[in-house]
């Protein structure tokens, strides 16, 4: 390696001895992503898919054989009544707005129990921004319970606080936050504790960034939905765009129809030639998304043995692929953002800068060399540039590339005096 990149020696020795160092928990992500391998292979076999699934279909989509039987792969792999996936959901966000409109109705409540949501799905709920067709436009209520002082789910306060409402809301990852990702066995804590104040509320899952981490999902610990990206997790690196909604057959028909037409729903709305990136990019997610969790676990062994706070640390097991750097300065977030879009593949030559980004608040600063735009499961590194300047990494299609980025940005750091040995 040293051949080819001019890392500096020292750096060199403190990436082998950080690497060393997570040798165990690389040794459980490798167990992890060959579980997930395994639901997949499994699903694709017992649903037969041929290559016939991979033709996609035009106009109105009726009997689109490759969109329906991906449904039931899907459904099949995180084990759930059904499934709406789908290149016509652009984000994320996109995927959660259609869910919230498609099951809440005029004078339901929603409470969000792990504290604010997402920035962008701030204006979508009504909390920022009014009269532009919110959830509070249409007379939906929001409520929240924020999470305690350690940022861990308040289960008390979320009994006292879920009484009466049609969906409870969780995000799974930190999002713009330090606090930590929600394990599996942290949702299964939340939903008995719903249950047993609102046994029919429905409960949904923000899933972004989450899927093929842990071992089961949240649909295993009883959540109603689970919704995500496909240029994240499931995607694995191939899927150009997308998102999914899994979950109870009935709540997945509502969300179905809003995507489309009430009366319509997923009986329409055509694959065009997205299928097969949609089917191989899933058939890949479980292996990239170790990729991904190990580059986090370097980046959080190198960077914590050279004195800054990681979170989750490098030994913590994690429930998402966001490893979050806490750089101390706007100059150190501009210099390690810098290494990363320099250790990219696409657009090494660029030198990103904050920017007044759509839907967020404050300048954000993001490096994202992607083959996808966007695609934040692979290498990218962003955050708004407020204190206490932390820097959220995640992402790598490959463990070996990954390195070399996040090698490449503690280089950009070291040359300009911000890291010391």
């Amino acid at each position: 390696m040293k051949d080819v990149f001019d890392f500096d020696p020292r750096l060199l020795k403190a990436a082998a001895e950080a690497e060393a160092a997570a040798a165990a928990q690389f040794r459980e992500i490798d167990m992890i992503s060959q579980h997930g391998s395994a639901k997949v292979l499994a699903a694709f076999q017992a649903e037969h898919v041929s290559a016939a699934c991979f033709a996609g279909a035009n106009g109105y989509g009726y009997d689109d054989v490759g969109r329906d039987k991906l449904d039931k792969v899907w459904a099949r792999v995180f084990h759930t009544e059904d499934a709406l996936v789908r290149h016509q959901f652009v984000s994320g966000t996109h995927a959660l707005s259609t869910a919230l409109f498609g099951v809440l109705r005029t004078g339901d409540k929603i409470v969000s129990v792990t504290g604010a949501p997402y920035d962008t799905l701030e204006e979508v709920i009504g909390i920022r921004g009014k009269g532009n067709g919110s959830l509070a436009d249409y007379g939906i209520t929001y409520g929240q319970v924020d999470l305690n002082a350690d940022g861990r789910p308040d289960l008390p306060a979320i009994a006292a606080g879920v009484s009466g409402a049609k969906v409870v809301y969780l995000q799974r990852s930190r999002g713009y936050s330090l606090r930590p990702a929600l394990s599996v066995a942290d949702i299964a804590e939340i939903v008995k504790t719903v249950r047993g104040v609102n046994p029919d509320a429905v409960i949904m899952v923000d899933n972004c960034y989450g899927e093929f981490v842990d071992y089961d999902e949240p649909t295993d610990a009883g959540a109603d939905l689970i919704i995500g990206s496909l240029i994240k997790n499931p995607g694995g690196g191939i899927a150009q765009t997308g998102g999914y909604i899994a979950g109870k057959a009935a709540l997945v028909e509502q969300c179905a129809y809003r995507l489309t037409c009430v009366g319509m729903g997923k009986e329409v709305g055509c694959s065009l030639n997205m299928c097969r990136e949609m089917y191989l990019g899933l058939f890949f997610a479980p292996e990239v998304v170790a990729n991904a969790r190990k580059t986090g676990v370097f980046a959080a062994s190198l960077l914590g043995s050279l004195g800054f706070e990681c979170l989750p640390k490098a030994s913590e097991k994690a429930g998402d692929i966001i490893t979050v750097l806490k750089l101390r300065s706007p100059g150190a977030m501009e210099a390690f953002c810098g290494g990363i879009q320099a250790g990219s593949p696409v657009d090494s030559y660029v030198t990103p800068e904050a920017w007044d980004m759509p839907g967020y608040e404050s300048k954000v600063i993001m490096a994202a060399g992607t083959f996808t735009g966007g695609a934040s499961i692979e290498l990218s590194a962003d955050g708004p540039m407020r204190e206490p300047y932390a820097v959220y990494l995640q992402g790598g299609l490959t463990y070996g590339s990954g390195k070399l980025g996040i090698l490449t940005a503690a280089q950009h750091m070291l040359d300009r005096g911000l890291l010391s040995f």
